[in-house]
């Protein structure tokens, strides 16, 4: 486990977008292409900003994205595949991009099409219940299934309407589908990006509980290659 703590989170997707670049090109120069999971979400959005500005030849990376809304049109301001496209797929010249659609039908072409090859990096964000993608607490660390149908909690839903995704709680969808724990593990490398004060709880339960399904983001410090990007304001309450 690594731990980088920045002044700010700008400064911290500085780094981020410069470690996510840094190990595509190594895979590149090793394999010929890299695969890569994404996360979204108001935390990621200044390691985005500063990734399509790294030296990258994307034509020779595949992407996959982590969870979506159960039928949540792609029009919608909460839509995670219209995130990536506005935000990042159509800055950037990809390979592939495979997008979770939010139709249970899609479910195993896109399960099919991920496990053709091992995931490089995934880009793993923590939620402010620390969930990782949308595996809420209490997650299901045992499924071997690539993509679930999850259902979400209360916390998770509020902080969508915190972020302004959406109006109230009852407008927030009830399901998603999500990339499960065990997939995000396979992941041979493992970067978070978690700036905020509102992260900051999620941070400390994070490092400093036991590995349990109640605080789904401790499973992350059992994997080998695990690096964790804060800024001051997230690492607050666990730094002494």
């Amino acid at each position: 486990m690594k731990i980088v703590i920045s002044s700010t989170a700008k400064e911290l997707g500085e780094a981020a977008a410069k470690s996510v670049a840094k190990y595509l090109n190594k895979k590149i120069k090793e394999n010929g292409y890299a695969r890569i999971v994404v996360s979204t979400g108001a935390s990621q959005l200044s390691m985005f900003e500063c990734l399509i500005k790294e030296n990258v030849d994307w034509s020779k990376v595949e992407m996959f994205h982590l969870d979506e809304y159960i039928g949540l049109p792609e029009t919608h301001i909460a839509s995670f595949r219209k995130y990536l496209k506005e935000r990042f797929v159509s800055k950037i010249n990809l390979m592939n991009a495979y997008f979770v659609d939010g139709s249970v039908d899609g479910i195993f072409e896109l399960s099919k099409k991920l496990n053709e090859r091992a995931v490089d990096l995934g880009i793993i964000g923590i939620g402010e219940n620390a969930h990782i993608a949308f595996n809420d607490p209490p997650a299901d660390f045992d499924t071997k299934e690539s993509y679930i149908i999850v259902n979400l909690d209360d916390e998770c839903k509020n902080q969508q309407v915190r972020e302004g995704w959406f109006s109230s709680l009852n407008d927030v969808p009830k399901q998603a589908i999500s990339m499960s724990v065990q997939k995000i593990m396979q992941s041979e490398k493992i970067i978070s990006v978690v700036p905020y004060a509102v992260k900051a709880k999620a941070v400390k339960m994070t490092l400093e509980s036991a590995v349990t399904e109640m605080v789904p983001a401790t499973i992350l410090k059992t994997h080998p290659d695990w690096e964790l990007y804060l800024d001051k304001e997230s690492a607050s309450l666990f730094i002494k």
